[in-house]
């Protein structure tokens, strides 16, 4: 799998840094940037958005985030994904803030968009 495999819009399923393991759904987009380095956009929710950049290699992909928080706070931390396949991304998440007794977890699954041309005569 290569970098490039990695570009596109996934759904995500994930749960929260804290003992309740709250539940949450939301959108992932990744792109490159011109050094082929990732760049990403989350969507948590309908409006909470967090933004990445981060680096891939064996089918791990790294990708540290920030995001302004309700408290108008700024919140960091790094999100590690096994790319299972280029469609299906399994990770888990740290804030430098969050509980360190637990991670987060997000899976993130490819949105299919249908690419076939038809042909108007």
């Amino acid at each position: 799998m290569t970098i490039e495999d990695l570009v596109g819009e996934y759904n995500i399923l994930g749960s929260n840094q804290d003992a309740e393991q709250h539940s949450y759904k939301g959108k992932l987009i990744l792109s490159l940037d011109s050094n082929s380095r990732i760049n990403a956009i989350w969507t948590i929710g309908t409006n909470q958005q967090q933004t990445g950049t981060g680096f891939f290699k064996n089918n791990i992909l790294v990708i540290n985030f920030r995001y302004n928080g309700e408290d108008h706070n700024i919140y960091k931390g790094v999100a590690v994904y096994q790319c299972i396949s280029k469609d299906i991304l399994d990770g888990f998440w740290s804030e430098k803030h969050g509980n360190p007794l637990y991670l987060g977890e997000e899976r993130c699954f490819r949105i299919k968009t249908d690419a076939t041309l038809i042909k108007i005569t």
